[in-house]
């Protein structure tokens, strides 16, 4: 019998309805008050989500548990 994890998604939850209202209602007061400013900025918002994104999203491959065949009981 499968068993599911019961917390919900950080999306579902109160907090994450309302931490993404914010940011929405956030990003579409800056772009309306300080449009010429954010289109300025975009470039270099655009390059800093590259090393973000990759730290962020290798999060969960398992990166630095490498262990050896020795660790495994395997024969080398």
């Amino acid at each position: 019998m499968d068993q599911h994890d019961s917390t919900p998604s950080f999306w579902k939850t109160p907090f994450g309805v309302v931490a993404t209202l914010f940011a929405v209602a956030a990003s579409a007061y800056l772009y309306v008050t300080h449009k010429d400013h954010v289109l300025a900025l975009l470039p270099y918002a655009i390059l800093a989500a590259c090393p973000l994104m990759h730290m962020f999203m290798h999060r969960g491959h398992g990166h630095g548990k490498h262990s050896s065949h020795a660790d495994k009981g395997e024969p080398s």
